[in-house]
């Protein structure tokens, strides 16, 4: 018999890891990596990039502090992810479906909801859910927007739709779930408009991406489905905007979906449930995180250029923060919300046990 095996799996194994580096405009010193790329956009585009950042930046601190007060239901951070969101996010147009996770409030309301709508959304309130944006409300099941995006992504293509997709969000703990798979194999088997976008901020709620999987990236993932995909530096919105874009033209073109691995990271806890990030996270990790901020690296390119001060800033933040206070103050004058109606909601036709239970609420509401 033969000494050589017949297949050398050790090899093919290895082999995995023989990946591209990420997509990369801006590094994290502000050092332009792609000129043509950078030169592609003007100094309106770069100014309005960090506008989107700050304006989201600030979103999640007055938000947190919401949440402090009581005034929020749930909540996920986003400090850290601003360029993987708004990048992404921002290369789409309104015809464009969106399929949002928990995490993706920032994405709806740029899509069309308006932050009273999200702050709403958060309580479980159903004006929360009556946004006109072309999106669903926020999944919470892990990895099930990406079934939802295949679904919608199939429809708009038997409906003729020419320059539309869905796009959906998940993160790497997301790419673990049975769902996302599904999702992916159906829309790479039915050539569907659909871009998939894999936040990989690390963990897992309390569970590092290297404990999830042993895929040396969650991007190729999507190969066993036949769907392109690559990573980019997501704290790079230069870059996130540019990948997504170009994918959006491939999709839009017929060609069938594609996914997109974004390298970002949460900076704070998974939720505003209270999970303690420094029980699964040390400084030493989180730092170099730190150093590859978002907002540090465009806003020192746009320092150079003279396009951004300190005080634009802060002014900027005041007013996005002060409208932030209007938001939530138009959400806690909404009529309240009554179990019967949430029940009367639930089936077009109620059964006769939920009839009863109507009527059992409307009783106790009454008094």
């Amino acid at each position: 018999m033969a000494n050589k095996p017949i297949v050398d799996f050790e090899a093919i194994k290895n082999n995995l890891s023989n990946v591209s580096k990420p997509i990369q405009v801006l590094n994290e010193n502000a050092e332009v990596t792609d000129q043509d790329i950078f030169d592609s956009f003007s100094d309106d585009d770069l100014v309005e990039f960090m506008k989107k950042m700050v304006w989201e930046r600030a979103l999640h601190e007055q938000t947190m502090n919401f949440s402090r007060q009581g005034r929020m239901g749930f909540y996920a951070p986003t400090e850290g992810e601003e360029a993987s969101e708004m990048g992404t996010v921002l290369a789409m147009k309104k015809n464009d479906y969106l399929l949002p996770a928990y995490r993706d409030v920032p994405q709806l309301i740029q899509h069309g909801a308006t932050i009273t709508e999200a702050y709403l959304w958060s309580r479980g309130h159903v004006l929360g859910n009556k946004f006109k944006a072309r999106s669903m409300m926020p999944q919470i099941i892990i990895g099930a927007a990406y079934d939802e995006a295949a679904g919608v992504g199939l429809g708009i293509k038997k409906n003729g739709e020419k320059d539309a997709l869905a796009f959906t969000y998940t993160g790497d703990g997301g790419t673990s779930q049975g769902d996302s798979y599904e999702g992916m194999n159906f829309a790479g088997a039915f050539k569907a408009p659909v871009l998939f976008i894999v936040q990989n901020n690390g963990f897992a709620i309390s569970t590092p991406r290297a404990k999830q999987t042993a895929a040396p990236t969650l991007a190729q993932k999507a190969v066993a489905s036949g769907i392109p995909s690559v990573q980019v530096d997501g704290m790079d919105i230069l870059a996130c905007y540019a990948v997504a874009k170009a994918a959006r033209d491939y999709i839009v073109a017929g060609n069938g979906p594609v996914m997109i691995e974004t390298l970002t990271y949460r900076y704070g806890a998974h939720s505003s449930a209270g999970d303690d990030p420094k029980r699964y996270r040390t400084k030493a990790e989180e730092q170099p995180w730190f150093d590859k901020d978002p907002l540090i690296r465009l806003r020192k390119i746009l320092e150079d250029k003279k396009l951004w001060s300190e005080d634009q800033e802060d002014k900027l933040v005041d007013e996005y923060k002060a409208s932030f206070k209007e938001a939530i103050k138009e959400a806690d004058s909404a009529p309240e919300d009554k179990v019967s109606d949430m029940l009367k909601r639930t089936f077009e036709i109620p059964t006769p046990e939920m009839k009863k239970e109507i009527a059992k609420f409307e009783a106790k509401e009454s008094k």
